[in-house]
């Protein structure tokens, strides 16, 4: 059984990703958000919800006990909250994240100038990468409601390839890093569907 945290529980990509992965009988799941009244709990036999703040390190290293992966897809001021989850991990022993940020932050998407509005998922993907966690950073292209899919992963330092993602290509990606030991660790990776 994989134990899998997943911080910011209430956004699109999250609770997408929420609905993929308790299709699988070997994971268990925490979603953790803010306002937990804001989100259903989806089954609450195998799901547990926490109401806490990222930014509060301790109610983290609290919903870290007994986790085998953190799963981040946060948004707003992004590196402070790169900083309280590194900082929980490390006080829980606990070592593997994959951490939502967005294409562009390096430059890489041919032909696009991407100015301020990526500031806070370039600042935090430097401070996951700087860290001595077992992070995969995924940088996806803009999400679409189309069908699970072919999509195509690039390597930090090579160009982006296409632009789009659908939802559902995305969460399987995620429950698959998440489910399979080693998958993409200490990776930058794009993904589009192309």
């Amino acid at each position: 059984m994989t134990n899998v945290l997943i911080l910011g529980a209430n956004g699109g990509l999250a609770r997408n990703t929420t609905r993929v992965l308790l299709e699988r009988e070997d994971v268990a799941l925490t979603l953790f958000l803010r306002a937990a009244k804001r989100l259903r709990n989806p089954d609450p036999g195998s799901v547990t919800l926490i109401e806490g703040d990222v930014l509060d390190t301790d109610a983290l290293r609290t919903a870290m006990q007994g986790q085998d992966v953190v799963y981040a897809n946060l948004s707003g001021d992004m590196a402070p909250q790169a900083e309280s989850i590194i900082s929980a991990m490390h006080d829980t022993g606990l070592k593997r994240l994959i951490f939502i940020s967005s294409m562009g932050i390096y430059g890489e998407v041919p032909g696009e100038k991407y100015r301020s509005i990526l500031d806070p998922y370039r600042d935090s993907a430097a401070l996951i990468e700087a860290s001595d966690l077992d992070y995969t950073v995924l940088r996806p292209g803009w999400f679409t409601r189309e069908p699970e899919g072919r999509y195509t992963i690039t390597q930090k330092g090579e160009p982006f390839q296409g632009h789009d993602i659908s939802l559902d290509s995305l969460s399987g990606l995620i429950a698959k890093i998440a489910t399979t030991p080693g998958l993409y660790v200490r990776n930058s990776i794009g993904v589009s569907d192309r």
